[in-house]
């Protein structure tokens, strides 16, 4: 099990495009800005959210990414798991790496500590996470973005 900034960058990208859900498509330009990642970097995450499906890509003057499902309908475990790979025990899963099967006392907790994290990972909406950054957003500028 291993986050990278894939995770947490494509989780902001996608935080972004889900704030403005709804209102067309966003450039990645604006997005990379926006929430500080490299374009070239963003340019291969939106690369891999678009083949795992959870954005799509219109061209043109207009053009950019939108989210292909409402928010509240993709968890961060897809997100994580398309930019990551498959949420796994670490390498100290009792036998695979080390030969220890069967007898390695921290094989539980990585185990245990896998398995919490795929239970919050799975339990949060990108659509979670735009609610909690609209309030965010509103706190700091005193505006929603309905105002602005």
């Amino acid at each position: 099990m291993r986050l990278t900034a894939r995770s947490e960058y494509g989780l902001l990208a996608l935080i972004d495009l889900g704030v403005r859900f709804g209102e067309g498509p966003v450039s990645a330009r604006e997005v990379a800005q926006r929430q500080c990642i490299p374009p070239k970097f963003l340019e291969q995450l939106l690369a891999a959210m678009r083949k795992a499906g959870l954005v799509s890509a219109s061209r043109g003057a207009h053009g950019g990414f939108t989210l292909t499902r409402d928010p509240s309908e993709i968890s961060v475990l897809e997100v994580v798991e398309a930019l990551e790979g498959p949420l796994a025990p670490t390498s100290c899963d009792g036998g695979h790496l080390c030969g220890r099967s069967g007898a390695c006392a921290a094989a539980s907790v990585w185990s245990r500590a896998t398995e919490a994290l795929r239970n919050v990972f799975t339990t949060t909406s990108v659509g979670d996470l735009c609610s909690r950054q609209a309030a965010f957003d509103s706190a700091v500028t005193g505006t929603t973005r309905e105002e602005v």
